[in-house]
């Protein structure tokens, strides 16, 4: 960080949750001094690791305050590793999941996107960084070293794609058997 920028300062608003020995509080990131102000932030909203005790409070929050409740979700196991992530109504497909694998999961994020149009890009890109840890929701996620399909990514994303050569492997045209 350039020296005349100042890290941004939290300014909390409410407690929203406390219970098993977490607190969840809620509040907003306010720029620090060199800080343009005029950058719209890509997330409106973001929760990284929130005990699943706290889900209903969360979402009881966020519809009081007006805020957007579909986005990009992840849910989180004992270690924090991500299990689960997709996309759509944050809390409905938590619980969902929550339901489906209670001793499994015990934490989630999630992440509205103040433009829309990137909420499919954005999940794309978590589940892909995220790989083979989400052994719950695997038709999404390539394991190993395949990569996935670019055209996950919105029309007129300009993009380098890796592809296997296509006839003979490269030991035979050389004269040597695989």
């Amino acid at each position: 960080m350039a020296a005349n920028k100042k890290q941004s300062t939290k300014v909390i608003y409410h407690t929203v949750y406390d219970g098993d020995g977490w607190v969840v509080k809620t509040g907003r990131l306010k720029p620090g001094r060199g800080h343009p102000g005029k950058v719209k932030p890509l997330f409106e909203v973001v929760a990284e690791k929130i005990p699943f005790d706290a889900l209903g409070q969360c979402k009881t929050d966020m519809i009081e305050y007006g805020y957007s409740t579909q986005g990009v979700y992840l849910a989180h196991d004992s270690f924090g590793v991500a299990r689960y992530g997709g996309r759509g109504n944050i809390f409905h497909r938590l619980a969902s999941h929550k339901r489906k694998y209670p001793r499994e999961l015990l934490y989630f994020s999630f992440y509205t996107i103040a433009d829309k149009k990137h909420e499919r890009e954005i999940e794309t890109a978590l589940l892909r960084a995220a790989g083979p840890t989400l052994s719950l929701n695997t038709r999404k996620v390539r394991s190993g070293i395949d990569t996935g399909g670019v055209r996950d990514y919105e029309p007129g994303t300009e993009f380098y794609e890796r592809q296997k050569k296509r006839g003979k492997t490269a030991a035979t045209r050389r004269g040597t058997s695989p």
